[in-house]
């Protein structure tokens, strides 16, 4: 079955680039030129993946993302012409799973693309099993996407939840960024390692008593992340 994927620019040239070489790679398309149409838009064609620039009239890209994550996990890539890393960052804490800088190559944006989907149907592959891991105070649940500290849910986007997922199953493996970008994200090459840094941020955030000293995800300086095997 062919892919389908919700284009949402208000940039009709980069609309037409963008559809020319998912065309070229097999995907269907549909699109959208603002915020309130791409709404509409995936209620009524249900995309595999939506390509969501940030600026955007009507509602910002921002705002669709937030509205989106509401009910679906739908893969959601945000396109970007800045470099500012706090857009990366809300984009990500809305639920976003990657973000893609503008200008971009066809050929980065397609290893995305793939990565992400070959993600949703790994995940959609495997067989349902009864699995939490408890490290400390912290209780996470394989099967319902849930962490708790003690007895309090903490809300974590799906990335978030899948890169402590991963780490806290192999206690005291330090990854580098590049490793993480191949193991969680599903890219080789094309990810940017910073994905990973405001990532493994937000996750201390949330989880850690105190950020700045953490006691779950530990980091090997000049190398990259662990997860504490003491816990």
């Amino acid at each position: 079955m062919r892919r389908k994927i919700l284009i949402v620019d208000d940039e009709k040239n980069i609309v037409d680039i963008l559809k020319y070489n998912l065309k070229k790679e097999g995907f269907d398309t549909v699109e959208a030129y603002d915020g309130k149409q791409a709404l509409e838009m995936v209620e009524r064609e249900k995309p595999d993946l939506i390509l969501l620039d940030i600026m955007l009239p009507e509602y910002d890209g921002f705002t669709v993302c937030k509205k989106i994550r509401q009910t679906l996990n739908t893969p959601i890539l945000m396109l970007t012409a800045r470099e500012e890393e706090v857009d990366k960052v809300l984009g990500l804490e809305l639920g976003a799973d990657d973000y893609i800088t503008k200008p971009f190559s066809p050929r980065e944006l397609m290893a995305r693309v793939k990565a992400n989907l070959r993600r949703v149907a790994d995940d959609n592959k495997q067989v349902t099993q009864n699995e939490v891991i408890v490290c400390g105070d912290l209780t996470i649940d394989v099967n319902r996407y849930e962490v708790r500290r003690g007895s309090d849910v903490i809300e974590l986007t799906l990335r978030e939840f899948e890169l402590v997922k991963f780490l806290a199953s192999q206690k005291g493996q330090i990854f580098t960024r590049e490793n993480l970008l191949e193991k969680v994200w599903g890219y080789e090459y094309y990810g940017d390692v910073r994905t990973v840094d405001v990532t493994i941020r937000r996750l201390r955030e949330k989880l850690e008593k105190i950020p700045s000293k953490p006691e779950y995800i530990l980091t090997k300086r000049g190398v990259g992340y662990y997860f504490n095997p003491a816990v």
